[in-house]
């Protein structure tokens, strides 16, 4: 019987694609990518935000051997969510630091094949490839602000806390403890 080709899974295209080119990189240089309109609509969209006003990439590249690149830089955004209380607006302006590494594909791949190695040492930070000597920042850009947003927004003074209708508790009554209860039972 013939062995069949394993099919690598379909991706999804990223919400939003930023390529640069390798070679157009210095080593060092500052740069900035601001997202527009359009992207952050979707991106709100995707992320269930009431808005995303602003969302700005900062970041510097430091090359490395064998053909590698260092990434380092702040994301920046202006948030509008939902108050997971009150269902009101809630406002932020977070700012996430982001590290990142792209490696040429055929090294990503050798790391691959050792990963059980790598696993053993606690290193598992695996990096982004670079593709046809072009990085794509978009998808780092995404996930960043998709992990930096707060997972359960609060408008200012509100709270999880649940108290029964009618039933008051002052500052100084403290909740008894369950080995308070045991110790009941003795």
């Amino acid at each position: 019987m013939p062995k069949t080709a394993e099919r690598e899974p379909e991706r999804l295209p990223p919400p939003i694609s930023k390529m640069l080119r390798v070679d157009e990189l210095k080593d060092g240089e500052e740069r900035s990518i601001e997202i527009n309109r359009a992207e952050r609509d979707t991106i709100a969209k995707l992320l269930e935000l009431v808005a995303l006003d602003d969302l700005r990439f900062t970041f510097r590249i430091q090359r490395r051997g064998d053909g590698r690149l260092a990434l380092s830089g702040t994301l920046a955004a202006a948030v509008t969510q939902t108050c997971v209380v009150t269902v009101e607006p809630v406002a932020s302006t977070p700012e996430v630091p982001v590290e990142i590494e792209f490696w040429p594909r055929h090294l990503i791949e050798d790391r691959a094949e050792t990963i059980d190695e790598a696993a053993s040492h606690g290193t598992l930070d695996w990096p982004e490839p670079i593709i046809d000597s072009k990085i794509d920042l978009g998808p780092v850009i995404y996930e960043t602000l998709a992990t930096g947003l707060d997972p359960y927004p609060k408008r200012e003074g509100v709270s999880f806390e649940w108290a029964e209708p009618g039933a008051e508790s002052g500052p100084e009554e403290k909740p008894e403890s369950p080995f308070a209860a045991l110790k009941q039972l003795k």
